[in-house]
């Protein structure tokens, strides 16, 4: 892989990181048309205020990650049959926001021209690189190759949350829908291991499925 293909992909368009615990607007912005559609505002208003988010941010920066985690686990907590939905189709959303305002066509078009053992890596490599707008304070790593795992430890978006399963179903949808719409619709995203059920760290683990018959 040249220079110039890495450099596509590393481009930021972002308004960069700003400083102490922060988390992309994204993961709090993305949840408002889908939570209108299931309750109307007057659910969206409450569950966010249970958050203390008040007043929507404009999305040309980054936010507090505190405010959004406790808008996230208030979803979970009140609608949690409809919450892993809920997170999925923002996580979808944010995504496609990704794809539209964050990484140029050039790159995408290169990433769909390269094989997938050229493509995984190079699109792996950019995840990463910007890890602080959905990681916020957890720490954030990639393992394995062809098929990557992402981990995130101490997770903020489900700290000091407990349960019995994986919840981390925004941040898998983003996974997802990178990898799908870039490299292989094939590609899904499953999140084995979450700190809110007790593991060191949230494990999303990319796989391919296997063609119909």
């Amino acid at each position: 892989m040249d220079g110039t293909a890495r450099d596509l992909l590393d481009h930021d368009s972002g308004a960069g990181s700003g400083g102490g615990a922060k988390i992309g607007p994204n993961a709090l912005l993305q949840l408002v048309p889908v939570l209108d559609r299931v309750g109307g505002t007057e659910l969206r208003g409450h569950l966010f205020a249970s958050g203390g988010v008040f007043e929507l941010p404009d999305g040309s920066a980054m936010i507090d990650e505190m405010p959004v985690a406790r808008v996230h686990q208030a979803m979970r907590r009140e609608l949690a049959d409809l919450a892993p939905a809920l997170a999925w189709a923002a996580g979808k959303r944010t995504g496609d926001y990704i794809l539209v305002n964050r990484i140029p066509r050039a790159a995408q078009y290169l990433l769909h021209l390269l094989p997938a053992r050229l493509a995984v890596p190079m699109l792996t490599r950019a995840i990463a690189r910007h890890a602080w707008t959905f990681a916020g304070s957890g720490r954030f790593s990639v393992k394995g190759g062809a098929m990557p795992v992402f981990e995130i430890a101490d997770n903020p978006m489900v700290r000091g949350e407990f349960g019995a399963h994986p919840v981390c179903h925004w941040h898998a949808a983003v996974f997802e829908r990178l990898f799908t719409r870039l490299i292989d619709p094939a590609f899904r995203c499953e999140e084995t291991a979450c700190c809110a059920a007790g593991a060191p760290a949230c494990r999303f683990e990319m796989r391919l499925i296997a063609p119909a018959p």
